[in-house]
């Protein structure tokens, strides 16, 4: 990577693929005034209580930077009860790409994407994982309903994450 004034928003993405590929738990880098911690644990401390810190300034494409959990939607009751291990024959299972934040709208005050219940398509956009303010849309994949989802708005998700159980239909 290039010196910490020059960091490319493709540097860190490197640098988060990386990452999340070594197996390593957790990745604490400091340059100047750059500097980002990378956790495996959404329970780790991180820097100002935060899991992932960012640089102070974000990459010209990045999307307006969403407050915290404490404009986030309420947790769907099915999310907090179902577990991929009571998900219905034939379900699919919809992942987190990458180590990020689940947020189930396109931004604060927005109505969510999806609920329980909700018929989607292949193309259907189910949630916005964000990472290092690049934001990445996650779709079903597969035509069916909503059978239940698995993380709350606001909440640290771990590459593989389970995030949708979906009944195709």
């Amino acid at each position: 990577m290039s010196n910490s004034k020059g960091k490319k928003p493709d540097d860190i993405e490197a640098l988060i693929a990386d990452f999340q590929r070594s197996g390593m738990h957790e990745l604490h880098v400091r340059a100047a005034d750059f500097e980002i911690y990378l956790s495996a644990d959404p329970a780790a401390p991180g820097l100002d209580a935060q899991v992932i810190a960012t640089p102070a300034t974000s990459s010209p494409k990045a999307e307006p930077q969403r407050p915290a959990a404490a404009a986030s939607h309420p947790p769907v009751e099915a999310a907090a009860n179902s577990t991929v291990s009571e998900a219905p024959a034939g379900a699919i299972i919809v992942s987190a790409p990458y180590l990020g934040t689940f947020y189930r709208s396109p931004k604060p005050g927005s109505p969510v994407y999806v609920d329980v219940g909700s018929v989607v398509t292949a193309e259907s956009e189910l949630c916005l994982v964000e990472v290092m303010k690049l934001f990445t849309a996650v779709r079903a994949d597969v035509a069916g309903i909503v059978h239940a989802i698995l993380a709350t708005d606001g909440q640290m998700v771990e590459a593989d994450q389970p995030l949708f159980i979906i009944v195709p239909a």
